[in-house]
């Protein structure tokens, strides 16, 4: 299998957000800010990535009556470090992204992956599966957070676009959030039929 197209697969035929519509949670819960969708979009990246590799990995040595319980746990131990790293080297993004963190360990995007992908492929080709499928996701979550955040105060990264004036407050409010994602994957669609 071509790498490439693994990879330009993750990223836009199998967009986990825009197309498949996999990890809501994370997806409208963050995106108040582009750098909270892409601070999460990278850790969820991460996360990803390493344990499409280790699962690709030990997929011969684990029986199939204990799959999802071993995956789970390699993907907590994945998610546990970048808890810990992200609270030592970045703090105030920790406690902007807050539970949503320790909750990628129950992304249905990771565990479908694993399940759909690493567990049937090599390590080679589950990286880039992990990284098509990673960046595709923190692309959307990052446009959906700018999206947001230039609409609710027409900033984008905090830097000021527009008068804070011009900004509606329902975009960095919860139903902005499906708005603004509703809106996003409608154009999505379109653009892939045309």
């Amino acid at each position: 299998m071509n790498n490439l197209k693994v990879l330009l697969n993750g990223m836009i035929k199998e967009n986990p957000t825009f197309v498949l519509l996999l990890g809501m949670c994370p997806t409208l819960g963050t995106t108040s800010s582009a750098l909270n969708g892409m601070g999460m979009g990278l850790a969820t990246m991460f996360v990803l990535i390493c344990s499409n590799v280790v699962i690709s990995a030990i997929k011969n040595l684990v029986p199939d009556m204990v799959r999802i319980p071993i995956f789970v746990v390699v993907i907590a131990a994945f998610v546990t470090i970048l808890q810990m790293v992200m609270q030592a080297y970045v703090p105030g993004l920790y406690a902007t992204l807050g539970l949503f963190i320790p909750l990628i360990v129950v992304n249905c995007i990771l565990l479908g992956r694993a399940e759909a992908f690493a567990c049937k492929n090599g390590p080679v080709a589950s990286f880039f599966d992990g990284l098509g499928i990673g960046l595709g996701f923190t692309v959307a979550l990052t446009l959906l957070g700018s999206v947001r955040e230039f609409l609710g105060t027409g900033k984008v990264f905090g830097l000021a676009i527009v008068p804070e004036s011009y900004g509606m407050l329902i975009f960095v409010l919860a139903p902005g959030a499906f708005i603004a994602l509703g809106y996003l994957i409608a154009i999505v669609n379109r653009l892939r039929k045309s």
